[in-house]
């Protein structure tokens, strides 16, 4: 290794060295200052490139302008591409409609005010007979039947003869009547005849006496028999018809079954007709226990049926007094007048038991309560179409409807057809959210 020292190369003093060295040093300082603050290569500034930008001035590419309209939406004109969402915000959601359009489309106008509002409940029912008016007739003799003058479903009236039996029981009561009238006459002309020789001290008393006791027992037994007769509906009759018995109607009424046929052998107890007088029918209902307190005796009642267009009114006439164990429930019924017998038997009706009437100042029309949301609302006449206002209902009696906020009295609004504003509104909104 060469120890000598360092000396400086022949035609550069030390001042040109230095100077030399320090162009060096600040050279390639600025040489790595440039190399540091360029970007890659290729890559523009961003602000530079994007000159185009001052043209846009919408918000879709400047987030400061978000509140300025779109460039497009100067092509749209129509007002249901800018409606408001109905759904979203009920309160004031606008529906435009001329009026040929409100014409067209059957939306019926009325103006909200003060009703007569009814509390009721609807129970459903069944026609049933009037168990007070209908009878089975039963012959209450054994017998052989010999004739049936009546026929199914035929009217009959109070005491008509409904069948002919031959009774052998009804032939034994007669001859045990007969028997007893013939007893009775000769003990009445011994009491007379004992009366007298008693009277002309010819007879004894004892004799007298007991004239007089067979007389009183001999009355006693055409008592008797006379009664068991009255009791069959069967008069004594004559000579050869002692067996004829006659089953004849209890009350007027309708036949509504029937169960004998010519030449049958019926039993006493033997249900032979039911006879119902439907001139009154019988509304009958199932009330759960939650209904009780408005199903009071008495209180009037609207019966319609469900098969025909049909109402009647009635009161309530019965309620039972205990609940079934497993329904939980009490029967009631409504007695029907049924003078053109409309109200047939196994109907089946819905009852509705009027509870209580309640005046109230603003009502409308049930069928204009529509639904957007969850909110009820009314469409409210304006001049350019409908408004949808939020209400608060209260009351119905199924007609008109009580509103206790949100519609003053005189208010015009959509009574019939607001289902077809509902539905345009439903239209409106959805073109809108493209």
């Amino acid at each position: 290794m060469n120890n000598t020292p360092n000396r400086a190369r022949p035609g550069l003093s030390r001042k040109q060295q230095l100077a030399v060295m320090a162009v060096i040093l600040i050279g390639g300082i600025a040489a790595g200052g440039w190399i540091l603050g360029s970007g890659p290569a290729g890559a523009p500034d961003a602000h530079a490139t994007h000159s185009e930008a001052g043209g846009h001035d919408d918000g879709e590419h400047h987030g400061t302008r978000a509140t300025e309209r779109h460039d497009h939406a100067a092509g749209h004109g129509d007002p249901e591409h800018h409606a408001r969402p109905a759904v979203a915000a009920p309160d004031g959601s606008r529906l435009v409609l001329s009026d040929a359009r409100i014409k067209a489309a059957g939306v019926g106008i009325d103006k909200a005010g003060p009703a007569t509002i009814r509390t009721s409940s609807i129970l459903p029912g069944e026609i049933r007979f009037n168990e007070d008016r209908t009878a089975h007739v039963v012959p209450r003799l054994a017998g052989v039947v010999e004739s049936v003058p009546a026929n199914l479903g035929q009217p009959v009236k109070r005491g008509q003869v409904l069948a002919v039996i031959a009774s052998t029981g009804l032939s034994e009561l007669r001859s045990e009547l007969l028997a007893a009238q013939k007893r009775l006459g000769l003990a009445s002309a011994t009491y007379a005849r004992e009366k007298q020789l008693w009277q002309e001290r010819i007879s004894a008393e004892q004799d007298y006496l007991a004239a007089g006791q067979t007389l009183r027992e001999a009355e006693i037994s055409v008592a008797n028999a006379q009664q068991k007769l009255l009791a069959l509906g069967a008069p004594a009759g004559g000579a050869g018809s002692l067996n004829r018995y006659e089953i004849r109607a209890p009350f007027d009424g309708i036949v509504v079954e029937k169960h004998i046929a010519l030449g049958e052998a019926v039993k006493e107890d033997a249900s032979i007709f039911t006879l119902s007088d439907l001139s009154s029918v019988w509304a009958e209902m199932v009330v759960p226990a939650k209904d009780l307190n408005v199903v009071p005796v008495g209180e009037r009642a609207v019966v319609r049926a469900t098969a025909f267009d049909s109402t009647a009114e009635g009161r309530i006439a019965y309620v039972g007094a205990l609940l079934g164990q497993d329904t939980r429930s009490a029967k009631a019924r409504v007695t029907l007048a049924n003078p053109k017998m409309a109200w047939r038997p196994g109907l089946f009706v819905n009852v509705e038991v009027v509870s209580g009437e309640a005046r109230v100042p603003v009502s409308i029309a049930a069928d204009a309560v529509q639904t957007l949301g969850d909110t009820p609302v009314v469409f409210v006449r304006v001049a350019d179409g409908f408004v949808a206002r939020p209400v608060t209902l209260g009351r119905s009696d199924g007609q008109r409807i009580e509103v206790r906020s949100g519609l003053e009295a005189g208010t015009p609004y959509a009574a019939s057809g607001s289902f077809v504003l509902k539905s345009e509104l439903g239209k409106g909104s959805a073109e809108h959210s493209h």
